[in-house]
Formats: structure tokens, sequence, C-alpha cells
């Protein structure tokens, strides 16, 4: 059986499988970070501690185009602001793990492969998937990057002439190299609307692609859209529209930080905290992740945090996990089959709401709105959020 194909029918028996039930823990995690491997702006090491100390229980830091597998050194830039951050890094680190040298006056630093610093930083507690943002530049100029989540080979970017040719051929790979290794593993499509690069009808032509990023904190990633465009969760209802139409399985939608920026802060950088999933699972295994997220058994936040997420008899119900003096809005979306349109079919002000999901739609989601501003938001003025996985009637 084509892998990919086989995996259309694999979520097609779990969509909407989200249950409180036995043997199931929440964990925290960002599966699109950058460090010094490619474009970011700190050493992995560093980048994994502020995960690891800020409360998240797995990361996967998704360098461009590599799996940080080989000898590589980072000259550090002549600028107070690195040359301090390397200080931090040798300090806490100390030199008997830090290599570095210095030639006339600049310091170059080996970075750590991702074997090494794993051994170093991952814990029971505390796990690191292997991760690459397969990067391409259609014609280049049209970014189109898709995110490989626990690869474990390196993937050359694909050389095509489209969009589509370029993000379908990405999905595939990782889909070939999941069914050749047996390893579970799955594909992303990063930031659609960044450089305006993929549209919708791009993602509604893509098959086997299970995921992509409702919400990237990246400033230039045009979340929102604009008068032109629509926004990534405009897209999301769009895509999931021909989807079920067509009796595939809906997409999931991720909320990732996408940081490069670890030393300048606010909207104009891409830092890390800005959003994340909260993943159902049986523990805090690679391939356990991987199969909750499968499931739909997962939420994304920038904030807002559910103490109660289930999906069981059709009845989709949500607790928020309430924070004094923040009021919260949970708004019921659910897209009609009489006219293929979503519709808010449901607003409840508080902290606790079900749904009974019935035959007259295609699927049903929710939104989680609160009155609490976002901290070092994406965009001035933003609040907190979660977004959950769109459900079928079972």
């Amino acid at each position: 059986m084509n892998y990919r194909y086989g995996l259309f029918m694999l979520c097609a028996v779990l969509v909407g499988c989200i249950t409180d039930k036995e043997n199931l823990t929440w964990y925290k995690g960002n599966l699109h970070t950058h460090t010094y491997w490619s474009d970011g702006d700190e050493f992995p090491e560093m980048v994994l501690d502020w995960y690891k100390t800020n409360g998240y229980d797995f990361v996967a830091l998704s360098d461009h185009n590599t799996l940080a597998q080989d000898e590589k050194w980072k000259l550090i830039a002549k600028s107070p602001l690195y040359e301090e951050s390397f200080k931090r890094y040798l300090e806490k680190f100390g030199t008997d793990w830090v290599v570095y040298k210095t030639d006339t006056g600049r310091i170059q630093v080996k970075l750590k492969t991702f074997e090494e610093y794993r051994a170093k930083l991952e814990t029971g507690s505390f796990l690191i998937i292997p991760s690459e943002e397969i990067t391409n530049y259609v014609n280049g100029k049209i970014p189109v990057h898709v995110n490989a989540t626990n690869l474990q080979h390196f993937i050359e970017p694909p050389n095509a002439a489209t969009v589509i040719e370029t993000m379908q051929q990405s999905v595939d790979a990782v889909l070939k190299q999941r069914e050749e290794t047996g390893v579970p593993m799955f594909p992303h499509i990063n930031h659609p609307n960044f450089g305006w690069a993929i549209t919708v009808d791009d993602m509604i032509a893509l098959k086997g692609e299970p995921f992509f990023e409702v919400y990237n904190g990246h400033p230039l990633v045009h979340n929102y859209g604009d008068s032109a465009h629509l926004s990534t969760e405009a897209m999301w209802d769009a895509i999931n529209i021909a989807y079920a139409n067509r009796n595939q399985p809906l997409m999931y939608g991720l909320a990732t930080d996408d940081s490069h920026s670890y030393h300048q802060f606010g909207s104009s950088f891409s830092n890390a905290g800005r959003g994340w999933v909260m993943v159902q699972a049986k523990n805090l295994k690679t391939e356990s992740i991987i199969e909750a997220m499968e499931a739909g058994r997962f939420y994304a936040s920038t904030g807002v945090a559910l103490k109660r997420l289930s999906f069981e008899d059709n009845v989709l119900k949500i607790a928020v996990a309430r924070e004094e003096g923040v009021l919260y809005q949970i708004d019921f979306i659910g897209i009609a089959k009489k006219d293929n349109k979503p519709h808010v079919v449901k607003v409840v002000f508080g902290t606790g709401a079900t749904f009974k999901v019935t035959d007259e739609y295609l699927f049903v989601r929710a939104k989680i709105t609160s009155s609490k501003k976002k901290p070092n938001p994406f965009q001035e003025g933003d609040v907190e959020m979660a977004w959950t996985q769109p459900v079928v009637k079972q």
C-alpha cells in the first residue's frame, strides 16, 4: 500500500478520538524553532535550556536544511550583544563542554551536534525530537517551508517548478522515509502566508499532509491575512471543507514559535514562547507524541490552558484552566453541510462549555479567546487564545 494513503486510512479511523480518561497526560511542546545551526542567533543548548526552564516537555529544533549532524563552526558576531551571549554560554556549560578558538580577535565556536546536545540535555521529563525545516525557494524567491518532525535522515530540498509540486515532493519524501525506516515521523506545512507564498488552493491540492501552522510567532508570517489574503484560520476552514467533501482526513492546526531571536525582544523579533501545542499522550516518548497528534489529541495555544478537552459520544467538552481576573469566550465553529460555510454555532462566556456534533456539520472546532493580553505578542494588542482540532460526528 502507498504509505500516503495508508496514513489517510489511519487518520480516518482516529479523527476526533479525544478523551480525558485513563493513563493520558498533557505535554507542552514546540515543533518549530531555530539556532546557530541555521539562522537563529543562539546555541542549541541555550535554546533548549530556555524551553526546559520555561515549562516545556518537548522541543524540536528545526533548523533549515540540516539535521545538525556535521561539523560546523560559528563565528561570533563582533558585537557586545553576541559576545556577551557567548560568555553566558561558556559560563553555563563550562570549558569542558564548549569548544572554541580565537583568531585575529574573533571567537569561533564549534557547534554541538544533535546527538551531543540531546545526550547532554534530554531527560525523562524533557524530550528532544530531531527535525529539519525543508526549505525551498521556488524560482529562487517564493518561500516554501515544510517541517519534518522525528526525521532520521537528511532530506535534500526538492527543486520543483511550482509551489504545490515543491510542497508535495517534500511531504512525499518525509512519508517515504517513514515507510522505509518504520519510524514514526510527520511533515507539517509552515507559515503559508510568509511572503504570501502558499495559497489556499495550493493547500487544498496537497495530498498526505496532516498538519499546518494555524499560528506562527514570527513577525513576518501574516497570520491574520489582509484585504487580499485569507487569515491562516480562514484558510484552515477552507482546506478542511474541501478535504471533508472529498472524504480526505481533516488537517490539524499547530501553533509554533518559529523563534530565531533570543537576545532582542518585541513584536519585530521572532521570540520564543509565543505558540505551542498541548498534546494528550500516553507518555513522553516521541512515538507516543506523534501517535497522539495524528489522532487529534492536542490543541494549539498562545497562552490559554485547558484542564479538560474531550470528544466522546459526539460531544465536544471544554474546560478552561481559569486565571484569576481573566475572562474567557468559547466559540464553537461549525461548517454546515447545507452551505459549506463556517458559522459560529454557539458562544459561551465562561470556562466550561459543551457542544453536540450532529450530521448537519462537516466538522466542528472550538476557539477559546481570553481577555489577557499576550506578553511579547506576535502583533500588538493580541490576547491569549487556543484552538481545538476539528471533529466529525462518529
